[in-house]
Formats: structure tokens, C-alpha cells, sequence
């Protein structure tokens, strides 16, 4: 476990790592697993018994990324991530909603292949631990925990970066654990994405805008740049986009009918279209954090 910034759950103390387990001053203490994640999401911070993705969630996911159709979406990803950290000193990255560790594994590749990745604390953060326990087979240099965007487990004003990948967003937990100047990279689907597959799961197609950023400007944050990524897949195979449906919100959002339509598509071309926001932390967040037993869970990203 590399990150030396991870926070105790319980009462927010320094987590240090004293052979197999990491402890708080207080006395508490987690076991690191032996696939080497830590999970920080103790049981009175759920709201549910298995909070997040599932297994079948988490390796349809895994099976559709891992064929690379997303790959200029994660190279975009990682071109900016070495950007916005190529003037800081042994930089700190947290994935916030890392899912099974995809587009943060990409990133540290990259950076390896630059020949910039030796002094860099990357974690990856998830409430699902199904999806970290995968995150954890896929590079062994990133600290995966099991935890919530809501309270991470991480100390405050220790991240230089966080981001976001089609995940649930808690700019009041970003904004503790980001210093002042700190970075928060955003990515979410734009109106067209995945249009050919929703225009057979819904009755009626909306284009839908891009997330507000009301609450963000409220916690402290300013938007300094946006960025739009729009392709064309190559013809994509019925087993592939069932994948791509069961990992995403649409097929729970979707009737069985709609499921059903989308289970006949094959040998279809798909648009993705995504935009990249980047936001900077310009003030402390005035508000009081909500409470410590309060959790995130619901939909799977995309």
C-alpha cells in the first residue's frame, strides 16, 4: 500500500501501515487483503449490505473496456492527468469512483512510458468492493480502497487531483481533501453519447445537457476548462454491447422490453460522445460536512 495520506473512517486520524494492517492512533485498525486493497468502508457506513456494482456489473465492465473500444477516451484521460500534474512534486491523484481501475491503470502506463510515473501516490477509490477487488488484479503501484466519495478516507488538503470518470460526484467531500489550486477533472456523457443503443432501449430518445455545475461553484470550485471527445466505435458485437448495457444506467433505467430491443442489436457502430470539465478548488467549503455515517451507493457508471 503506497498512499501514505489514507485516513482512518472512523475519527479522520492518519492511517500508518504497521505490517499487514493499517492503524489509527485511536486503535483502529484495517486488514490489508491479500489481493492488496484496503477496505475503509466499515459496516455502520452503508446503507445497503453490498453497496455499489456488482460482480456481474463489475466484469461486464471489465470485459467491454478491456477490448479498447474506450481507449481514445482513456489516452485523452491521461494526457491531461500528465498536464495538469506535470509541475508538481510528487503528486497525489485520487480516482473517485475507479470502478475496476481501467482508465487509472491506463494513466499510470502512460506516465511510466514518459518515464514520469516513479514519485506519483495514485488511489483509487470505490464503494463497490467487488469493483476494487478487480481494480487490484490490474497494477499492483496503485493503492485501491474501498470507500465512498462522500467522506473519502483520505486526509484533508492531501489530493492533488481527483478525478471523476462517469461517477457520482460529491464536491463537498472533493473540496476537504483538495488544497487550495487543487484539481478536479470531470467526466461525464454528453447528449449524443451512446445514442444508437438508447434510441432502442427508451421509447423516446432525449438529448439530455451536461450536468449543472451549480453545487460545485457553491463548495469552492471554478471551472478553467472544458474539452469534448466525440467518436465513432468499429461494429461492435452482441456480447459487447450487452456488456456495455449491463454496465450502465440505462439497464436499470430501461423497461424489459427496452432490454430486450437492445439484446438484438449486434454488428452496431456506436457515437461516444464525452466531455471532459476541469475544475479548481478557489476557497474552503464553508458548509459542514454531512454526516460520517452518510453513503453513497446507486447506479453503475458508464
Amino acid at each position: 500500500m503506497k498512499a501514505n495520506n489514507l485516513a482512518c473512517p472512523i475519527d479522520g486520524e492518519r492511517l500508518t501501515l504497521d505490517k499487514k494492517q493499517l492503524r489509527c492512533v485511536n486503535g483502529h485498525s484495517f486488514d490489508l487483503a491479500r489481493q492488496g486493497y484496503v477496505n475503509l468502508l466499515p459496516v455502520q457506513h452503508k446503507r445497503s449490505k453490498h453497496p455499489g456494482d456488482s460482480k456481474a456489473m463489475v466484469m461486464a465492465r471489465q470485459r467491454f473496456l478491456d477490448t479498447g473500444v474506450y481507449t481514445p477516451l482513456a489516452d485523452l484521460l491521461s494526457d491531461i492527468l500528465c498536464k495538469t500534474m506535470a509541475d508538481l512534486e510528487q503528486p497525489c491523484c485520487l480516482d473517485a469512483g475507479c470502478g475496476e481501475g481501467y482508465y487509472l491503470a491506463h494513466a499510470l502506463n502512460k506516465l511510466r512510458a514518459k518515464k514520469a510515473g516513479d514519485e506519483l501516490n495514485l488511489i483509487g477509490l470505490d464503494i463497490s468492493k467487488e469493483a476494487v477487488l478487480a481494480a487490484a488484479k490490474r497494477h499492483k503501484e496503485i493503492s485501491w480502497v474501498v470507500g465512498t466519495n462522500r467522506q473519502p478516507p483520505v486526509l484533508p488538503a492531501s489530493v492533488d487531483i481527483i478525478l471523476c470518470v462517469f461517477g457520482f460526484h460529491s464536491f463537498q467531500g472533493f473540496n476537504k481533501i483538495l488544497p487550495l489550486g487543487g484539481k478536479l477533472l470531470l467526466v461525464e456523457p454528453g447528449p449524443d453519447h451512446l445514442q444508437e443503443l438508447r434510441q432502442v432501449t427508451y421509447a423516446k430518445l432525449n438529448k439530455t445537457a451536461p450536468n449543472k455545475l451549480d453545487d460545485a461553484f457553491s463548495k469552492g470550485f471554478k471551472q478553467v476548462h472544458e474539452q469534448v471527445l466525440r467518436f465513432n466505435t468499429p461494429p461492435l458485437t452482441s456480447e459487447t454491447l450487452k456488456d456495455l448495457l449491463l454496465m450502465t444506467p440505462h439497464f436499470f433505467r430501461a423497461t424489459q422490453q427496452g432490454r430486450e430491443a437492445a439484446a438484438q442489436l449486434d454488428n452496431v457502430s456506436l457515437t461516444v460522445d464525452v466531455i471532459f470539465r476541469s475544475l479548481e478548488k478557489t476557497e474552503d467549503d464553508k458548509t459542514n460536512l454531512e454526516s460520517p455515517t452518510a453513503v453513497v451507493s446507486g447506479l453503475p457508471s458508464m
